[in-house]
C-alpha cells in the first residue's frame, strides 16, 4: 500500500473512532428501599426525586444501589464505592464528603390538635405526666437526641420507645410512632421532622407540629440538623458538580420538600 494509501486508511479509522457514540454517564445514588418519605424502591421519595434532579442537570442516567440504612450504611455503599452518591445524609458526617446543605430540619412536638398541649418545651412540667413516644436507636449511647435530652431530665417512666428502624417487613416502618399519637397510644411524641411531617399530611387524626426546644439542649444534643448530599471522600469533582445543581435548583428543591411536609428551619 502507497504511503498516501496508508495516510488514507489512518484517517477513515480516526474517523470512524470520532463518530462512535460514546456510553451514557451513569450515577448511582445510594438509598433505603423503604424509608418513606425519603426513599423507596418505587420512587416515590424526596430524595428519590432529589437523585433524579441531580442526574438529569448532569445528564446521566440513574440508577440505585438499595441498602436498608442501619449501621454500616456508609460503610457498605459509599465506602466500598457501590454508589456515588447519598441525596440525604447529616452535614456534619465525617465518613463522606458532603454537598452545600438543601435543608435544616428540626426535632418536633407531635400531638393531636384537640388536646390542649401546645407549646410544649422540653423543660415543660407537663412532659412528666403525659404518655411520650420517642424514637430508638437500640444502644443507648446511640440513641436520638430527644431520648436523651429526657432522660438526662429524669423522665423515663413514662416514656414509650419507638424503633427508628421499624419493622421492616411492613411499608414505612418508621412511621409508627406518629401512627401511636394519632391512635391516641401516647399523648406526645418527639420525631425528626421530615418523617413527621409527611405522615401527620395523611393522618386520620388532625396532629400538631411544633419544634423541640432548646434547639441545642445544655450543649450537647442538637435537636436540628443540616441535610446535605453525601459522595465519596476522593470524588471532589462530583461533589462540585452536586454543589451546582443544589443552587441552581434551589428554588424547586424547597418547593418539593413543602409538597412532602417537611419543616424547614433557618440556622
Amino acid at each position: 500500500m502507497s504511503k498516501a494509501g496508508r495516510f488514507a486508511v489512518l484517517l477513515a479509522l480516526a474517523a470512524a473512532s470520532c463518530s462512535t457514540p460514546q456510553p451514557p454517564r451513569r450515577l448511582l445514588a445510594c438509598a433505603d428501599p423503604n424509608n418513606l418519605p425519603f426513599s423507596n424502591r418505587a420512587g416515590q421519595g424526596f430524595e428519590n426525586k432529589l437523585a433524579e434532579m441531580i442526574a438529569a442537570d448532569l445528564h446521566a442516567e440513574l440508577g440505585y444501589v438499595w441498602w436498608a440504612q442501619r449501621r454500616g450504611y456508609v460503610r457498605n455503599t459509599l465506602n466500598e464505592k457501590k454508589c456515588d452518591f447519598w441525596p440525604g445524609v447529616a452535614s456534619n458526617v465525617e465518613m463522606v464528603a458532603t454537598s452545600r446543605p438543601y435543608y435544616r430540619s428540626t426535632y418536633v412536638f407531635v400531638t393531636r390538635e384537640g388536646d390542649r398541649l401546645a407549646g410544649l418545651t422540653l423543660d415543660d412540667p407537663r412532659l412528666r405526666k403525659l404518655r411520650i413516644g420517642v424514637q430508638m436507636v437500640g444502644n443507648d449511647a446511640m440513641n436520638t437526641p430527644p431520648a436523651h435530652a429526657l432522660a438526662s431530665r429524669g423522665i423515663v417512666g413514662n416514656i414509650r420507645g419507638y424503633m427508628l428502624y421499624g419493622d421492616y417487613e411492613k411499608p414505612d416502618p418508621p412511621a409508627e410512632i406518629v401512627r401511636a399519637v394519632a391512635r391516641g397510644e401516647v399523648d406526645v411524641a418527639l420525631v425528626w421532622g421530615p418523617l413527621a411531617g409527611f405522615f401527620a399530611k395523611s393522618s386520620p387524626t388532625r396532629l400538631r407540629l411544633e419544634p423541640v426546644t432548646p434547639w441545642l439542649d445544655r450543649a450537647q444534643w442538637p435537636m436540628q440538623y443540616d441535610i446535605s448530599v453525601g459522595v465519596q471522600k476522593n470524588d471532589a469533582q462530583l461533589l462540585k458538580e452536586v454543589d451546582g445543581v443544589l443552587a441552581a435548583r434551589a428554588g424547586r428543591i424547597k418547593a418539593l420538600l413543602a409538597s412532602y411536609g417537611v419543616p424547614v428551619v433557618q440556622p
